[in-house]
C-alpha cells in the first residue's frame, strides 16, 4: 500500500531539505567582512591602511588552488595580508596546498604569518616553515617588525602559539607566558602597535600590555551560531564563548576575531560562513572604532 504524505509532512520535509542545502552552501560560500578601526595614536600616514586577515584555513580550498579565496583578496587590494594561525590542519596536513596559497598571496601584498595550535602539533612544521619562507612570507615567532609608510611607522608583533611551549595550556600558564613575551617585545615601544596572536581568550593579557590592535582567530566563530546568541562553543573558551567573532574593545585595545575559513574536529559550521576580514585603519577624526 502506497503511503500518502500529509501536507504538513511535505512542508516539513521541504524545509528540512532547504535547511540542509543552505547549511552546505554556508560552509563553502566565502564572505568578506569589512571593518573600520580608528585610533588617535595611529600615524596620519597609515590612515586608510588596509589589512586582510586569513585565519584558521585548516587546509581548506575555495576553488581549485584556492582561486576564489585569492580572487577575493586581490579584489580588496590590501596593503598587507596577515595569517593568524592554523593555516594547516594537523589531522589532514597538506603542506603543498598551504605553500601554493602563500606563493600566490605574496603577489597580492606582503604576507605576515603566526602559528596556531595545529602548527604546534605538526611533525612537518619545519617543512611548512621552510616552504613559507621560500615563498616570501614573513614568519613572526615572538618577533616585532616595523611597517613604514610615507616616512612614518607602526610596529607589527607576532606571537608563536602557546602550544609550542610544552604544558602551557595544561597548567594554565599561557596567559603569564604571553604577558612576559609581550612586555619584552613592547619594551620602549611608544608608537602604534598591531599584534598577531592566534588565541582570543588571552585578550586581557594583550590589553594589559597596551597593544593597540590585535588580530586573532581560533574560535571558528563559535562553530554553530544562533541569531542574537552568537557562537555556541570554542576551543579554550567552552560553551557560549565571550570572544567568538567580531571586534572587541578593552580600554584602548581593539581585538579583531575572525570566524576563520576552515573546519577541524567538527567538520560542519552552522549560520557561520567562512570569512576574510578586511580592516581599514583610520585616525579618530576619520572613523569610529
Amino acid at each position: 500500500m502506497k503511503r500518502k504524505w500529509s501536507g504538513k509532512a511535505r512542508v516539513a520535509l521541504s524545509l528540512l531539505l532547504l535547511l540542509c542545502v543552505w547549511t552546505v552552501w554556508g560552509n563553502t560560500a566565502l564572505s568578506v567582512n569589512f571593518l573600520r578601526i580608528s585610533s588617535d595614536r595611529l600615524p596620519a600616514a597609515f590612515s586608510g591602511f588596509r589589512i586582510a586577515q586569513v585565519s584558521d584555513l585548516h587546509n581548506a580550498e575555495f576553488g581549485k588552488g584556492n582561486v576564489r579565496l585569492l580572487k577575493a583578496l586581490s579584489e580588496n587590494a590590501p596593503d598587507i595580508i596577515v595569517i593568524t594561525g592554523d593555516f594547516v590542519d594537523s589531522r589532514r596536513t597538506a603542506i603543498d596546498i598551504a605553500v601554493h596559497f602563500a606563493e600566490q598571496a605574496v603577489q597580492i601584498a606582503p604576507v605576515y604569518y603566526v602559528t596556531g595550535n595545529h602548527e604546534a602539533r605538526l611533525p612537518q612544521y619545519a617543512a611548512l616553515r621552510a616552504g613559507l619562507e621560500a615563498a616570501g612570507v614573513t614568519i613572526l615567532e615572538d618577533e616585532a617588525v616595523q611597517l613604514s609608510r610615507d616616512g612614518e611607522s607602526i610596529t607589527l608583533i607576532g606571537l608563536s602559539d602557546p602550544s609550542f611551549a610544552r604544558g602551557a595550556d595544561m597548567f594554565g600558564d599561557a596567559s603569564d607566558m604571553v604577558s612576559t613575551k609581550l612586555k619584552d617585545l613592547m619594551e620602549g615601544e611608544s608608537g602604534y602597535t598591531i599584534l598577531l596572536s592566534h588565541r582570543p581568550e588571552l585578550f586581557d593579557s594583550y590589553a594589559a600590555c597596551n597593544v593597540d590592535l590585535v588580530f586573532s582567530g581560533h574560535a571558528h566563530g563559535g562553530q554553530f551560531r544562533l541569531p542574537l546568541v552568537g557562537g555556541l562553543i570554542a576551543p579554550n573558551q567552552g560553551l557560549f564563548p565571550k570572544y567568538d567573532a567580531g571586534v572587541f574593545l578593552t580600554d584602548n585595545t581593539h581585538m579583531v576575531v575572525s570566524r576563520g575559513l576552515g573546519n577541524s574536529i567538527i567538520p560542519l559550521r552552522f549560520y557561520n560562513r567562512p570569512e576574510i576580514v578586511i580592516a581599514e585603519l583610520y585616525t579618530n577624526k576619520e572613523g569610529q572604532g
